[in-house]
C-alpha cells in the first residue's frame, strides 16, 4: 500500500506522455471529490480501494475504470454547520475525508473518515453477492455470480477518537491486526496532542504518554507495521516510523527535526500503578541517512517522508527502504536509505539515553537496567514468567517512562544511502520497491515519486564489493507489473514497463538495463523469464551491447539525417536526446569531407536536451553529428544538416512581404516577376525546403492538401506561395 503525493498540475503533463505510449490509465470518472489517497489493495479479490472528499471508492486492479464502485459517505449538514462555526471550513476542511480502509474479514472492511472534525468510523459490506450472503469465499466467482457488492452497514456509525485525526492535514498511520486497531494519530480538535493508540478489539484503549515531549514531540507519523521478532508469538512487536522535532533545537548545530524508528509490543496492557493505559514497552531510535561529499563536509536528510517495508522469505527480517528529504528550504536535497531488521534490533537492545550533566546533554545510561529489561515483551522469550504487562516491577514501568529513547542511531546499509539526488529543482516524496527477475539474477526497481509531478525508475546494481552504482531508467502500488499514483487531483494506473521507449535496436534496449525489458530479435519488448528465446538480449548488470548484440548492431537501420534551417546573426537549436539517462554526449562537426569534434567557443549552449549555437554565420552552415557513449559502445543519436540563410536576403523578402498586404492582390504579376529576377536562386532554393519542410512538420495534412491545388498553378506561381508563406510565418 502506498499513497503518492504528487503534485496535481505536474501530474496531468506525466499522464499525457504515458497516455501517448499507452502506458497509463487515468481514472476518469468524473465526480465531485479530491485528495484521493489509496488506502488498501486487496489481491484476493482484485480490488484497489480509495479515500476521498465524501466518497469511497472500489476500483478493478486490471483497469481502473472498468465499473467503478462508488459509495457517497459526507458529514451531515448539521455536522458541517457546527464545523464552520468554529473558523475551519475555510479551506473546505468541514467535510468528511476519508482517511482509513482496513480489512475486518473477508465480507466487511473497517473504515474511518475526519467526520468534519469529528472522526467517524463504520463498516462495508464487500465481495461478491453470493460470497456475502453465505459467508464463503473463492476467486474468480463462479459464473453466475458477477455482482459485486460494496455498501455501508447501514444504522452503524462509531467514534473515530482515536483512529483518525480531527484534520485532514494531518497524516494518518493505521493498521488492523486481530480486531485490535492500532493508529498513530492526532486525537484532539486543534491537533496538539498526538498519539499511538490502540482500540477496539473489547480491550482497554491504550496509547503512548500524554503531553511529554520526551516520547513523541510534535510527531508526524509516515509507516505501521507488525514485524515478529522471534518464532515465540508473545515477542510480536508493531514497528512505527515517523519524524518529530528535535529537543535540542535552539538554533544551534542539532537539526530541528530527528527521524525516527519506535516499537511496541503488541501483548502491552499498560502498568498497574504507574503508565495505566499507557504503553510499558514504548521506545524509540534515530534513524541515519547522511553523505559524506567530497569536501568532507556531511550532508544529513533528517525529514523522514516515507517508508516502504520489502519483505523476504524470513518474516522476521524484511528490508526497510526509507526516504529522507533535507530540512529547510534552502538547499533541496533526497536520499533512500535502507535499513536490515538486525541492526535496528541490534539498537534497541543496547544502552539507553540519559540527559546528564551541567549542560543537560544526551549521554548513555551507565546504571542499573531494571529486570525485565525495558522494551521486553511479557511471556515472551526472556519473561516466560511473566504473563502481563501490569505484573512488570515499578522500577522497570518507572524507568521506560523516563528513558524511552536509545543512545545509539540506526545506521543504514553500508553507512551510506542508495540513492541519492542533491542540487536538483525537486524532493521525492513516496517510494515503493519492487523486486524483478531478469536474464542475470534478481533485482529491486525503486519507483519515487517527486514533488514536480513525476515518478523515477531507479535501480541500484553492485559495482564492486565496496560500491555501488546508481541507474536511473526512466522518468515516468507495485502488483502484477502495475504502478498505481494517486494524488489530490486523482489516479493514475501505470505500467511498470515502457519498453517501446527505449527503440528497436538491440544496443539501446541493452544499454537501458532495464530488468523489465529485453531484445527479443526484432524490437525492446517486455521481459518473462518464463519465455526461452534464442535471440532474447538482456544485461542488467554490466549493460554490454558489443557482447550481447554482436551480429544484431549491424542490421540496424541507418540514422536519418534531417535538415535544419538557420539565419545568419539568430540562434537555431540542434536537439539530442540519447535513450539512456547514463550516456555521455559529444558532438562532431563535418564541413567538406573533414570530421572534427565541435569547437566553438563561446557560441554554444549544451543542454541535456541538445546545442543551442548563437550568432549563426556561414561558416556554421554543415552536417553536425550527436554522438553518444556508454559503457565503451558508441553510436550517433542524431545528424543534422545545418543550411545557414543569408540574412539579408531573408530580411528583404520578410519587408516586401510585410508591405500593404492589400497591393498584392492587385500586383500577383509583378510580385511573381520580382522573385523570379531575384539574383540569388540559391537562397531562393534554400527558402522553399525550409517552408517546405517546416509546413510538413506542423501540417502534414495541409501539406498533402497543397500539393493536390498545386497542379492547377504554374511553377512560379507555387514557388511564390511557398515563399510568402513561410517568411511570413517566420515573420509572425
Amino acid at each position: 500500500m502506498a499513497h503518492w503525493s504528487l503534485a496535481p498540475e505536474s501530474l496531468s503533463t506525466f499522464q499525457t506522455e504515458l497516455m501517448d505510449t499507452r502506458a497509463a490509465r487515468p481514472f476518469s470518472f468524473s465526480f465531485n471529490t479530491s485528495d484521493y489517497r489509496i488506502l488498501l489493495m486487496d489481491q484476493d479479490q482484485g480490488r484497489l480501494y480509495l479515500g476521498s472528499r465524501e466518497y469511497l471508492v472500489a476500483l478493478d486492479m486490471h483497469n481502473v475504470n472498468k465499473e467503478p464502485l462508488i459509495i457517497h459517505w459526507p458529514a451531515s449538514a448539521k455536522r458541517k454547520g457546527e464545523c464552520q462555526m468554529t473558523g475551519k471550513g475555510r479551506q473546505g476542511e468541514c467535510a468528511n475525508f476519508v482517511r482509513l480502509i482496513e480489512p475486518w474479514n473477508r465480507t466487511h472492511l473497517y473504515t474511518c473518515g475526519t467526520g468534519a472534525y469529528q472522526p467517524i468510523c463504520t463498516f462495508i459490506n464487500r465481495g461478491w453477492r453470493a460470497e456475502v450472503k453465505t459467508r464463503t469465499f473463492a476467486f474468480p466467482p463462479r459464473e453466475g455470480f458477477t455482482d459485486y457488492l460494496f455498501r455501508l452497514v447501514p444504522g452503524y456509525v462509531d467514534s473515530g477518537k482515536g483512529k483518525c485525526s480531527y484534520d485532514p492535514k494531518q497524516e494518518n498511520i493505521a493498521v488492523l491486526i486481530n480486531g485490535n486497531l492500532y493508529a498513530g494519530v492526532h486525537i484532539d480538535f486543534m491537533s496538539t496532542d498526538a498519539a499511538l493508540f490502540r482500540t477496539m478489539g473489547g480491550r482497554t484503549a491504550i496509547r503512548t504518554e500524554q503531553y511529554d515531549s520526551r516520547w513523541l514531540n510534535e510527531p508526524v507519523f509516515v509507516q505501521i507495521q507488525q514485524i515478529p521478532d522471534s518464532a515465540e508469538r508473545n515477542d510480536d512487536k508493531l514497528y512505527f516510523f515517523f519524524r518529530e522535532k528535535s529537543l535540542d533545537s535552539n538554533g544551534g548545530a542539532s537539526p530541528s527535526v530527528l527521524a525516527r524508528v519506535g516499537r511496541v509490543c503488541l501483548n502491552d496492557e499498560g502498568g498497574q500503578k504507574s503508565l495505566v493505559n499507557r504503553w510499558t514497552t514504548f521506545l524509540k531510535a534515530r534513524l541515519i541517512c547522511s553523505v559524506i561529499g567530497e569536501d568532507g563536509v556531511e550532508t544529513r536528510f533528517d525529514e523522514l517522508r516515507d517508508v516502504f517495508i520489502q519483505p523476504t522469505q524470513d518474516e522476521r527480517n524484511p528490508m526497510v527502504y526509507a526516504l529522507f528529504t533535507t530540512a529547510g528550504s534552502v538547499f533541496k536535497g533526497s536520499a533512500v536509505c535502507v535499513y536490515s531488521m538486525a541492526d535496528i534490533r541490534n539498537v534497541f537492545n543496547g544502552p539507553f539515553a540519559h540527559k546528564h550533566g551541567h549542560n543537560y546533554q544526551w549521554t548513555e545510561y551507565t546504571g542499573k537496567i531494571p529486570y525485565p529489561r525495558p522494551g521486553t515483551c511479557p511471556g515472551g522469550t526472556f519473561t516466560p514468567g511473566i504473563r502481563s504487562s501490569k505484573n512488570f516491577s515499578d522500577e522497570a514501568v518507572n524507568f521506560i517512562r523516563a528513558h524511552p529513547l536509545m543512545f545509539h542511531p540506526v545506521y543504514p546499509i553500508h553507512r551510506r544511502p542508495l540513492v541519492v539526488r542533491t542540487g536538483v529543482d525537486y524532493r521525492y516524496t513516496a517510494l515503493v520497491v519492487d523486486q524483478v527477475d531478469a536474464v542475470d539474477g534478481r533485482y529491486e526497481v525503486l519507483f519515487l515519486g517527486t514533488d514536480r509531478g513525476t515518478v523515477q525508475k531507479v535501480i541500484v546494481l553492485p559495482k564492486d564489493p565496496t560500491s555501488m552504482e546508481e541507474l536511473t531508467l526512466e522518468e515516468v502500488e507495485v502488483f502484477r507489473q502495475q504502478l498505481y499514483v494517486s494524488s489530490d487531483a486523482g489516479l493514475t494506473q501505470v505500467s511498470l514497463h515502457r519498453c517501446g521507449v527505449y527503440g528497436r535496436a538491440c544496443s539501446d534496449c541493452c544499454l537501458a538495463r532495464d530488468p523489465y525489458c529485453a531484445w527479443d530479435g526484432e524490437s525492446c519488448s517486455a521481459f518473462t523469464p518464463s519465455t526461452k528465446r534464442r535471440s532474447r538480449r538482456q544485461d542488467v548488470k554490466h549493460g554490454d551491447p558489443l557482447r550481447q548484440c554482436r551480429g544484431f548492431n549491424a542490421k540496424e537501420k541507418r540514422l536519418r539525417e534531417t535538415v535544419q534551417f538557420g539565419v545568419e546573426g539568430s540562434s537555431t537549436f540542434l536537439e539530442c536526446q540519447p535513450r539512456s539517462p547514463q550516456a555521455t554526449v559529444k558532438w562532431l562537426f563535418q564541413r567538406e569531407g573533414k570530421r572534427k569534434l565541435l569547437n566553438r567557443a563561446g557560441g554554444v549552449l549544451k543542454t541535456n536536451h541538445g546545442i543551442l549555437l548563437k550568432s549563426l554565420n556561414q561558416s556554421d552552415a554543415g552536417l553536425y553529428h550527436c554522438l553518444a557513449t556508454e559503457n565503451n559502445f558508441k553510436h550517433t543519436v542524431a545528424r543534422v544538416a545545418l543550411r545557414i540563410l543569408d540574412r539579408d536576403i531573408v530580411l528583404a523578402l520578410t519587408a516586401q512581404d510585410e508591405d500593404e498586404e492589400p497591393k498584392t492582390r492587385h500586383a500577383g504579376p509583378y510580385l511573381q516577376s520580382s522573385i523570379s529576377s531575384t539574383p540569388f536562386p540559391p537562397e531562393i532554393r534554400l527558402i522553399n525546403q525550409y517552408c517546405q519542410s517546416y509546413w510538413e512538420q506542423i501540417n502534414p495534412k495541409q501539406q498533402q492538401q497543397r500539393k493536390r491545388t498545386s497542379r492547377r498553378h504554374t511553377e512560379s506561381q507555387d514557388q511564390a506561395d511557398k515563399v510568402r508563406g513561410g517568411l511570413c510565418e517566420t515573420g509572425k
